[in-house]
């Protein structure tokens, strides 16, 4: 059985992906934005953050242990006294940025040498919608519980560059690491659907 990896641009999807497997498949949510924010309070000295900047590289060497220990062949790893079980618990770790060279070598002490042999990877990106595609839909969604609710135009527009900047830019890094791409631009939950689809007939 293999877990889950969803990476890719914000507003593509990523969390209503990993909602809809959960589901469908009763896979266990993990985000990375929480993950990242949980560190960032309880070890404030470890400059943890969201960005691509050094602050969120501090949490790779953590994620490399986590889905090695998870995700291992023996359920153990690096770590007989666990006493095996831990592969058998099935997960899907969403977030927009992972820094896998970093991840990669921690993973090989666990003997994963390729990502794809024990996980399916999914990327989403958004590189056929416009500025002001991605600024309506933010406009249209968003609820109290979005970060971006409360933004005036102008700030939603500075969000929505960044994001379509990141996502032509982050298709090829995905790519690089053996990511399925899909294109959340147009008829998003249609795409999503047929993501879970194409994972079923992986995992199952």
């Amino acid at each position: 059985m293999k877990n889950i990896i969803i990476a890719g641009t914000g507003r593509a999807g990523k969390s209503t992906l990993a909602k809809k497997i959960h589901e469908e498949l009763n896979y266990f949510v993990i985000n990375n934005d929480k993950l990242v924010a949980t560190f960032r309070e309880a070890y404030p000295q470890l400059n943890i953050g969201i960005g691509i900047d050094g602050s969120m590289k501090n949490i790779a060497p953590f994620l490399g242990h986590f889905l090695g220990m998870f995700s291992s062949s023996d359920g153990c790893g690096l770590f007989p006294y666990t006493h095996g079980g831990l592969k058998e618990n099935r997960f899907v770790l969403e977030g927009w940025f992972f820094d896998f060279e970093q991840i990669l070598p921690i993973l090989k002490l666990y003997g994963i040498e390729k990502l794809t042999d024990h996980f399916v990877l999914i990327g989403l990106t958004l590189n056929e919608k416009t500025v002001d595609e991605l600024v309506s839909d933010m406009k249209k969604y968003d609820t109290e519980y979005d970060w971006t609710y409360s933004f005036d135009d102008n700030k939603l527009k500075e969000i929505a560059e960044d994001n379509i900047s990141f996502s032509q830019e982050t298709t090829d890094y995905l790519m690089k690491y053996g990511f399925t791409i899909y294109d959340t631009s147009k008829d998003r939950e249609r795409v999503l659907d047929r993501i879970v689809e194409d994972i079923k007939r992986e995992v199952i």
